[in-house]
């Protein structure tokens, strides 16, 4: 139903317009302030994790809020074109397919977007608390401890060696022992300490601390039981981040040079700056691991909080994607739903004028663009209904004169391929041109001389044109025996044409020509008819004087001269007469050439015609059956019994004398006689098949002229008899070799009889 141009304007009001700009506005307000919410709350989740933790409710419900009313509006969108569709308001399909496609643009990325995403943050934090990563956090703090508990070990093997080495000395002049001793150890400070706690000597940057930091009795009570203890300080007291001096400390009992049981022991401390590099190193490992620790008790929230973001973001995309659908649809839908009328309204062949909108966008331009083609597409169909009515009357005009001549007319380009031909042309040459236009005339098979015959003729004439002023050429040309073959004509008779060119606009070129066959093939009839007659005439007379002068001149010289002469004298009647003989049975076939009777056509039965004629050739002593092919279903035919007698005798007789000459006797040869009912065709053929060495090139193009023979005393009038037969009972005869892998095995003759004329049995 095409809407009309009023209702379709009103359809997009200004009312509808405001309405429609208020909602767009809103929407991607809403849209911006949901954006950046999430963007705000996804920075602060990843960034603050006790904030995350204590809001982490509120944004779960706040997501499952959004995304609940982003799903009801993309719903109550979508019924709304539902209804619109259901209503069959004009457009509605288009408004479903824009918003189908705008929201596949949204929904496929952002369906994509969401499940790289989802792999991505699924897998990226499960990837930070991989068993490796805490494998290698666990390895770096156990290196740190062994590795200080290494130096520990090496610090109280030095002091213990030191004690050794001080326990002789007096408190009263240790002071320098114990600087050497420190020397020794490479340690910072070493303190000689008293067991009630009293520091006696010190060596090192301790020296002049007035009240040096000391060990307590827990301390001392350790290394008094356990001989040595040590202990690393400056690393459990230190702040994420901060890096602060740490040592490490062993306190030693020093041994008592003499067995004085109450002299008060003595206790060794030494002390060694730890590297600042393996302290910050220490300190990193373990602020990692401790973090590690406590992120990994967070994970599972913080990634549902990800993919909770993401699945609200995916839901965004879609409305707004919807959203954008419903209102640009309506105003793209305005122009292309008016396009859509008019281009309907065009395919319906109605050219009226077409309604156009006035914006200054490119979809109303197009509008107008569309009206005005519409307006010129008017014009032009009036101007070209008139052309084309005076080029189908001149075509129509040109194309029955063309169908009904009886000439060939053929249109070829400069590289002679067959553009158009008429049905002459398709009648003289027996193929099918229409099937090969688009091919050149030397390509079409059986007509390559002729196409190239033809092409020498047209380069002939194009090139003395301008010297000589020639508007045309003309040219006979004969088809030979191949392509008698192929056009299906007989072999005896090429096909004989008469052409003429010229030239064309465009260079194309016009080729007319006619088949002269027939009218060759009469005249030389009749030529050769008149020389029988003649010939007849002429030599028939003097036979029968000259006949009885040899017998007379015998019978009187008989017994008259001497013996020798008399024999010399019979040889030569008696050649004379022969001769006589053979010249009287030439002058009787030349007369019956010449003579042949009008046929008298009668219903007869071929086959039994055939059998009556073979009861003259069976006999036991012959070296040549004759063997009988014949078919039941042959019906009666028309003909003349008396001429097709003679017709049987002549194609037998020269079957027989092919056969003898190629000296193929026995069984396996001889000579074939068949019938054969040709229903599809509605004709009855027979054949004559010998195995003689079959014909010659040149006589197969001219067997059945006069004359034309290839036994050595023939006279070359048979098989031109058998022509003239069948010419008189319209029949058509062929001659063709046999052949067995490509070598000549004998000769074929014949003839097809139509049956449209029989008369009723």
């Amino acid at each position: 139903m095409n809407p009309d141009p009023a209702p379709l304007s009103g359809r997009f009001s200004l009312k509808g317009s405001r309405a429609l700009r208020w909602s767009l506005g809103v929407g991607l307000a809403v849209m911006v302030g949901i954006g950046l919410v999430l963007l705000f709350l996804l920075t602060q989740a990843t960034t603050n994790r006790d904030m995350y933790e204590r809001n982490y409710a509120s944004l779960f419900a706040l997501n499952v809020v959004v995304a609940g009313l982003l799903v009801l509006v993309i719903v109550w969108m979508a019924l709304r074109l539902l209804k619109r569709l259901r209503q069959g308001k004009f457009g509605s399909r288009l408004l479903i397919k824009l918003a189908a496609i705008f929201a596949l643009a949204g929904f496929a990325p952002g369906v994509l977007i969401y499940v790289v995403s989802y792999q991505f943050v699924s897998r990226s934090i499960e990837s930070w608390f991989d068993i490796k990563v805490e494998g290698a956090l666990e390895a770096g703090l156990n290196l740190g401890r062994v590795t200080l508990e290494t130096l520990s070990n090496d610090l109280s093997s030095k002091a213990r060696a030191t004690a050794l080495q001080l326990a002789e000395t007096q408190n009263a002049s240790i002071g320098l022992p114990l600087e050497r001793a420190r020397e020794q150890m490479g340690a910072s400070d070493l303190m000689l300490w008293s067991a009630s706690g009293q520091l006696i000597a010190t060596a090192g940057q301790l020296r002049y601390q007035l009240n040096p930091e000391r060990p307590s009795q827990q301390q001392f009570r350790n290394a008094r039981a356990q001989k040595s203890v040590s202990w690393i300080e400056g690393l459990d007291d230190a702040a994420p981040g901060v890096v602060r001096a740490a040592r490490i400390k062993a306190l030693v009992l020093v041994a008592n040079s003499n067995l004085d049981l109450l002299e008060e022991p003595r206790f060794l401390m030494a002390s060694q700056a730890l590297p600042p590099t393996l302290v910050a190193n220490a300190l990193a490992v373990t602020d990692a691991n401790r973090e590690y620790q406590e992120r990994a008790l967070a994970r599972q929230g913080l990634q549902r909080m990800y993919i909770g973001t993401l699945t609200l973001s995916l839901f965004l995309a879609v409305f707004g994607a919807v959203l954008l659908a419903v209102v640009l649809g309506n105003q793209i839908a305005r122009p292309l739903l008016l396009l859509a009328a008019g281009v309907r309204q065009v395919a319906a062949g109605d050219l009226t004028p077409k309604a156009s909108l006035q914006g200054k966008d490119e979809l109303d331009g197009l509008t107008r663009s569309f009206a005005d083609m519409t307006q010129q597409l008017l014009e032009a169909r009036h101007a070209v209904q008139g052309s084309m009515e005076q080029v189908s009357a001149a075509r129509a005009n040109l194309q029955t004169i063309l169908d009904n001549l009886t000439a060939g007319v053929m249109v070829l380009d400069a590289q002679g391929v067959v553009q158009s031909s008429n049905p002459g042309a398709t009648r003289i040459l027996r193929v099918p041109l229409a099937a090969f236009e688009g091919h050149r005339l030397v390509d079409i098979e059986g007509l390559q001389a002729f196409g190239a015959d033809v092409q020498r003729q047209f380069d002939s004439f194009l090139g003395a044109r301008a010297e000589h002023g020639l508007d045309h050429w003309q040219h006979s040309f004969e088809l030979g025996n191949a392509a008698a073959k192929l056009i299906g004509r007989q072999a005896d008779d090429a096909l004989i044409l008469v052409a003429r060119g010229a030239q064309l606009p465009d260079a194309k070129r016009l080729l007319v020509f006619d088949d002269i066959s027939e009218i060759v093939s009469a005249q030389r009839v009749q030529a050769w008819g008149e020389v029988a007659r003649r010939l007849a005439h002429e030599i028939k007379n003097p036979l029968t004087p000259i006949q009885l002068s040899a017998e007379r001149l015998a019978m009187k010289l008989d017994g008259k001269i001497p013996a020798a002469e008399q024999t010399l004298l019979t040889k030569s009647v008696k050649t004379i007469v022969d001769q006589v003989d053979a010249m009287k049975r030439l002058v009787n076939e030349f007369r019956d050439y010449a003579r042949l009777p009008a046929a008298e056509l009668k219903a007869i039965d071929l086959n039994a015609l055939v059998c009556e004629v073979l009861q003259l050739y069976v006999s036991e002593t012959s070296q040549l059956p004759v063997r009988v092919e014949l078919d039941a279903r042959c019906p009666r035919m028309m003909g003349d019994v008396q001429q097709l007698r003679q017709v049987l005798h002549n194609l037998l007789q020269n079957a027989q004398d092919a056969t003898e000459t190629a000296g193929r006797t026995g069984d396996e040869y001889g000579v074939t006689v068949r019938t054969q009912w040709l229903e599809s065709a509605g004709r009855v053929r027979l054949s004559v098949i010998d195995c003689g060495t079959g014909f010659p090139e040149h006589i197969l193009k001219r067997a059945f002229e006069p004359y034309v023979t290839t036994k050595a005393k023939g006279t070359g009038l048979g098989l031109a008899v058998v022509k003239k037969i069948a010419d008189e009972h319209g029949t058509r005869v062929d001659i063709t070799n046999r052949l067995l892998d490509a070598k000549v095995v004998g000769a074929q003759v014949s003839l097809s009889f139509s049956i449209e004329n029989i008369e009723p049995a």
